[in-house]
Parts: structure tokens; C-alpha cells; sequence
């Protein structure tokens, strides 16, 4: 199993920044992926960024040049910057790990709101 503490939620301006963190604990060697997903009300949950133990990246094209993701390898947290956001940015930000073995683990999310 693995666990996980979530921060950096919170509600901001149209065009501000925000940082959200997540530190993961338990059997975290098994790690290979981790990333963030997020939902909104009425909407299906969606990949943010991931980032690979090596270090590749994929984003949700509206939020690439916005967000940036980054992990510490020796720390077992993952990071998402998030800059210039929007009121469609709005939504409850999951992290999420996957192991090697394709197995996916999921905190209790963090709320993200913009403010028009």
C-alpha cells in the first residue's frame, strides 16, 4: 500500500499560481509514475501531468506552458507549479502513483478554485 499527504489547495485569482505537493510513504519502491489528475463537478476525472522515475513528462494540452511538474526521487513527493490558471482550472486535484506492476494508487484529493 501506499499513502499520501496532499497541500497546496486553495483558492486563488484568475492568472495566479499555486503549488500543490504530495509526499508518498509505504511501499514506495514499487514506484514508477506518479502524477496528478483532477475533477471537476460533472466531469470525468482527467490526467494533469505524470512524471516517470526517469524523469518524462506528459500534460493535458490546456495546461501545457501553464503547469509544471517535478518529483524528488529520494523524497517520494511529486510537485505540480501552477501558473496563469483559470477559472476552468477549477476542480479537485488527485496525485496518483502507479508501480511498476501497473498497479494505481490515489490520495484524497486537494480543492483548486480560480476566482473570475
Amino acid at each position: 500500500q501506499v499513502q499520501f499527504v496532499e497541500s497546496g489547495g486553495g483558492l486563488v485569482q484568475a492568472g495566479g499560481s499555486l503549488r500543490l505537493s504530495c509526499a508518498a510513504s509505504g511501499n514506495t519502491f514499487r514506484i514508477n509514475v506518479m502524477g496528478w489528475y483532477r475533477q471537476a463537478p460533472g466531469n470525468q476525472r482527467e490526467l494533469v501531468a505524470v512524471v516517470s522515475r526517469g524523469g518524462s513528462t506528459n500534460y493535458l494540452n490546456a495546461v501545457k506552458g501553464r503547469f509544471s511538474i517535478s518529483r524528488d526521487n529520494a523524497k517520494n513527493t511529486v510537485y505540480l507549479q501552477m501558473n496563469s490558471l483559470k477559472p476552468e482550472d477549477t476542480a479537485l486535484y488527485f496525485c496518483s502513483v502507479q508501480s511498476f506492476a501497473g498497479m494505481n494508487y490515489w490520495g484524497q484529493g486537494t480543492q483548486v478554485t480560480v476566482s473570475s
